[in-house]
């Protein structure tokens, strides 16, 4: 049986909850990495990493370089003398890091690799309209989610998921899939599955281009995209009101199919219910942030907002 002794790199939440499990399963984790403190908010206070407060607060030993090539940081990343490295929501590594462990270095990916290479695997998927999705332990190389599979575990991914509520399903499973990749690891009982070389579907970063609605796109097509960066980034759109274009995300929304006269992006509303129609059918708005509001169900938005007879969404 190895003594494994593991540096922890990551930042976000989804990575706590990984790093939380190792602790909390005693294995040694004998150093942290994570992004350096940014400033935030209006008084441009230093913020932490979700990652470092965790570490700070079982006092591990805590790493943030701007450099990962920097010697000084190497030599810092040599002295803690780890055999395994594990990387879960960090940032690309040369070389001179990922090689650095006797028993290399692993990362978790939300997705079922090759399947979602990239930056937003869990927003992709349901975007993309997935039924199935999970997440996948591979040694890293020089390439970005190239390297060879350790472990893959599958999760459905129901018809009304949004990122959110994915997003935690799967930061669970994955805390599992490290703990049992680690064990295995320790044992020295690893059977590696070597990735092909080419996969058609990517998961590249989100930006203001591909988070825009199209409603031109079919019905299932908006609903999944919306869904798919709910609550995070929000997907986002322009409202014509009268004179007036307005910039708006939208959060939570329904479909429904129906045949209609109405020209594609039209708004309706009855002070009840906001709805746009699109090509065979509606998509009811449950939930929306008008620029210069707060984030609003549709019905409290209708009690003081007013929509012209010829709004529509861009």
């Amino acid at each position: 049986m190895r003594d494994i002794r593991i540096v922890f790199m990551g930042t976000p939440d989804f990575a706590v909850a990984i790093l939380k499990n190792l602790i909390i399963h005693n294995y040694k984790v004998v150093g942290v990495i994570t992004a350096p403190d940014k400033p935030a908010g209006r008084g441009r206070k230093l913020n932490q990493s979700a990652v470092k407060k965790y570490a700070l607060s079982q006092e591990l030993p805590i790493l943030q370089p701007t450099n990962l090539k920097n010697q000084a940081f190497n030599d810092q990343l040599q002295s803690l003398n780890a055999n395994l490295q594990i990387v879960v929501a960090f940032r690309m590594l040369p070389k001179i890091v990922w090689q650095l462990p006797t028993y290399g270095t692993f990362n978790l990916h939300a997705s079922l690799l090759p399947a979602y290479r990239g930056a937003a695997p869990i927003h992709w998927s349901i975007i993309n309209g997935e039924t199935k999705t999970g997440v996948s332990t591979f040694f890293i190389d020089d390439k970005i989610d190239t390297g060879e599979i350790i472990l893959q575990e599958e999760i459905d991914i129901a018809n009304n998921e949004t990122v959110g509520t994915l997003h935690d399903k799967l930061m669970h499973l994955g805390a599992n899939l490290v703990a049992k990749t680690v064990d295995l690891i320790k044992q020295d009982k690893v059977a590696t599955t070597k990735q092909p070389d080419f996969e058609e579907k990517f998961a590249p970063k989100l930006n203001a281009e591909n988070t825009k609605i199209n409603w031109s796109a079919s019905l299932d097509s908006i609903y999944n995209k919306i869904r798919g960066l709910n609550p995070f980034p929000a997907a986002w759109t322009i409202i014509k009101n009268d004179e007036n274009e307005i910039s708006a995300k939208i959060y939570a929304v329904s479909k429904q199919e129906e045949n209609h006269n109405y020209k594609t992006g039209k708004i309706i509303d009855n002070k009840k219910e906001l709805k746009v129609a699109v090509h065979k059918g509606y998509l009811i708005i449950e939930e929306i942030k008008i620029s210069g509001k707060k984030k609003m169900d549709a019905k409290s938005l209708l009690n003081g907002f007013t929509f012209s007879e010829d709004a529509i969404m861009l």
